[in-house]
């Protein structure tokens, strides 16, 4: 090895490149750092040091990249971590080996299938493969903030601010539990303020129940049945799909929902119209324990497509099918219905209200449902559920 001198940005260019194999230059002014010549030209700056009794190159750069002054900081820089215990070599093979965003998602999801409702699940999915799939194959400490931050800002223009905001949520989620990977960076996703959000209150004005009950008339029996259902009970999504005969009373007109988003049971009326579809899907239910089967055995599934139909067939706008139990609410709210009944009838969970709803039997609430119900089948033009139906099956609950 040729003799150390002071590195000068003069002297390191007019290094000449060896005839055969590599040079290193030693730094007389700052201890370790050493300065790579190829035959092809090549200059680069190390910084090398004993670690374990084991020499240790560490790359710093290239020549072209770093002046003498940077190379002698950065060198500074790694003696100043390996005081600290910190192995360069090991740190590089901690970087190589580190989990991929790929790798996190794949291990989140069995813990999101193990602790999540499937509604949540497919939701995180369908978030993870439109917005996050171009960052498969990224290590995890390549995601910065501004990285986050610039996505949460586009999904937010693009997309809405509730979606962009589930999506951080779930960034936030999934960097949580990338410890469990051996992951010891940071989340990218703290400290990022939210979009304010403004809650929704969209729900069928009495214009257009008409053209929704039509084009509801155009669907299969149990699209048509589901969406009626959602409407005339107020219940979420999740729960009709989920609607089991074993829930169900035809003979005491009420469902019991097992648990719901709140993690609690509901017990919820059910008034003349949906007596009457429930028990025209006693006749079809052949053996299933699902009021509203779908495949393999198992309960329908968020019939999307069927949806987009029914929304461009009746010309509504900017409609979800959670604004399907708005609109009892809305309606309810229409027949100066209290607040307090109406939360009972939606089972709506608040530390203030939850003691109100406990004195209340269900004959006010079902009373109330059955006004608004009543008022949105006739504005909508269903006479045919009108009706009060005749109660099938014997005294005991139906299942």
């Amino acid at each position: 090895m040729p003799k150390p001198f002071s590195f000068t940005e003069a002297r390191v260019k007019a290094l000449s490149p060896p005839t055969t194999g590599r040079v290193y230059h030693k730094d007389a002014k700052c201890p370790g750092l050493q300065l790579c010549v190829t035959p092809a030209g090549s200059k680069t700056y190390y910084y090398v040091r004993r670690i374990d009794g084991k020499p240790t190159r560490v790359i710093l750069g290239k020549a072209t990249q770093l002046s003498v002054d940077d190379a002698r900081d950065v060198a500074m820089k790694q003696a100043g971590k390996i005081a600290d215990g910190l192995n360069p070599q090991t740190e590089r093979r901690r970087k190589r080996e580190e989990p991929t965003i790929q790798q996190l998602w794949d291990h989140w999801l069995l813990y999101a299938e193990a602790h999540k409702k499937p509604d949540s699940v497919y939701e995180d999915k369908l978030k993870f493969n439109k917005f996050l799939k171009p960052w498969a194959n990224r290590k995890l400490s390549t995601i910065r903030k501004i990285d986050v931050q610039s996505l949460h800002s586009r999904v937010g223009r693009e997309n809405g601010v509730y979606q962009a905001n589930r999506l951080l949520a779930l960034i936030r989620a999934m960097y949580n539990k990338a410890d469990e990977l051996g992951y010891r960076g940071d989340n990218p996703g703290r400290k990022i303020k939210l979009f304010k959000e403004q809650s929704r209150d969209r729900f069928l004005q009495p214009g257009e129940l008409k053209d929704f009950f039509t084009a509801l008339e155009g669907e299969d029996d149990i699209v048509r049945d589901f969406y009626m259902m959602l409407l005339l009970t107020g219940a979420r999504r999740s729960n009709v799909e989920a609607m089991q005969w074993a829930d169900v009373d035809l003979q005491a007109a009420y469902w019991r929902i097992p648990e719901t988003k709140a993690g609690m049971p509901v017990v919820v009326p059910l008034v003349s119209p949906a007596l009457a579809i429930l028990i025209a899907r006693t006749e079809v239910a052949n053996g299933s324990p699902w009021v509203f089967p779908g495949r393999n055995g198992k309960h329908l599934a968020n019939p999307k497509g069927a949806w987009v139909r029914i929304v461009q067939q009746a010309g509504l706008t900017d409609v979800r099918p959670h604004d399907i139990r708005r609109t009892l609410g809305s309606w309810m709210a229409g027949q100066n219905v209290s607040l307090p009944i109406i939360g009972r009838a939606l089972g709506h969970k608040t530390a203030v209200a939850t003691m109100v709803y406990s004195r209340l039997s269900l004959d006010p609430v079902r009373e109330a449902v059955d006004r608004a119900t009543q008022a949105m089948l006739a504005a909508g033009g269903l006479t045919r559920l009108l009706e009060p139906p005749e109660k099938g099956g014997d005294d005991e609950a139906h299942g």
